[in-house]
């Protein structure tokens, strides 16, 4: 009979890719939700169809971004939240990699939604 107890035992540095993860991705959301809030006034002396354009645009993408930002900080939860045992240590550095990696993807897909005067 097999020994099931090695896969089941408690990974000892489990928690070192989640925080490295948070370290980076926290702050890194943090900065691309200000820059992306503060790209609204990129169109203030706009006037016209080139007003429109851009406010339609960016009435889409930022929610977009919000949205990404979200699936980022979800990312982040699930490596902390998974059982800290040896069999989840491959599945918890791919969520801690997949979190901040996701913030400057959303920040790209954000820029290329903007029509941006």
């Amino acid at each position: 009979m097999p020994d099931l107890t090695l896969d089941d035992d408690r990974a000892t540095g489990a928690w070192v890719a989640p925080l490295l993860s948070t370290l980076l991705t926290l702050p890194a959301c943090l900065l691309v939700y200000v820059v992306g809030g503060l790209s609204a006034m990129a169109c203030d002396s706009c006037a016209g169809p080139e007003a429109d354009r851009f406010e339609s645009s960016f009435g889409i993408a930022f929610p977009v971004l919000l949205g990404g930002l979200g699936v980022a900080l979800f990312l982040l939860a699930a490596g902390w939240a998974l059982p800290w045992e040896r069999r989840n240590s491959a599945r918890r550095v791919g969520l801690a990699l997949a979190a901040p990696v996701m913030v400057p993807c959303v920040y790209g897909v954000f820029m290329a939604l903007v029509d941006w005067p």
